[in-house]
């Protein structure tokens, strides 16, 4: 009988930086696959961290999505030297799953965009509230 294997958090994470970046320059899968001559599952699998990216690879991508290869090590679990302590693992881990995504991605860029500060507080508030009454 064959063990299934779960992704190790590191090639998660790095998958899942992969995607935000990709999703960030409004690449697809695809295109990015085509520029590294492979099919778009492979693509699929580093980003779910199933397949393990090679350096060689990762150095390829980071060229490909403009950023240096240290980015998709930012935050990542276990790794010397990371900005976040351990306390906030779980934390930065679920940021960085929603800013992968697309509403994340979304939501990101058009706060960003609010210039006034008293506005962006605003939506903060509104956000905020609006969990809470969930809650109820």
């Amino acid at each position: 009988m064959m063990a299934i294997k779960t992704p190790n958090p590191t090639d998660k994470h790095v998958g899942a930086r992969i995607r935000m970046r990709r999703l960030m320059l409004g690449m697809s899968q695809t295109a990015l696959a085509q520029g590294l001559d492979l099919t778009f599952q492979q693509i699929q699998k580093y980003e779910k961290g199933v397949n393990r990216v090679g350096a060689s690879r990762l150095h390829q991508i980071a060229h490909i999505l403009r950023v240096p290869v240290e980015f998709f090590f930012e935050g990542a679990p276990g790794i010397p030297g990371a900005k976040a302590n351990a306390s906030d693992a779980p934390l930065l881990a679920h940021v960085s799953e929603f800013l992968a995504t697309p509403d994340g991605l979304t939501l990101v860029a058009g706060f960003m965009k609010v210039r006034s500060a008293k506005l962006r507080r605003s939506i903060v508030e509104l956000v905020s509230y609006l969990a809470q009454s969930q809650d109820k």
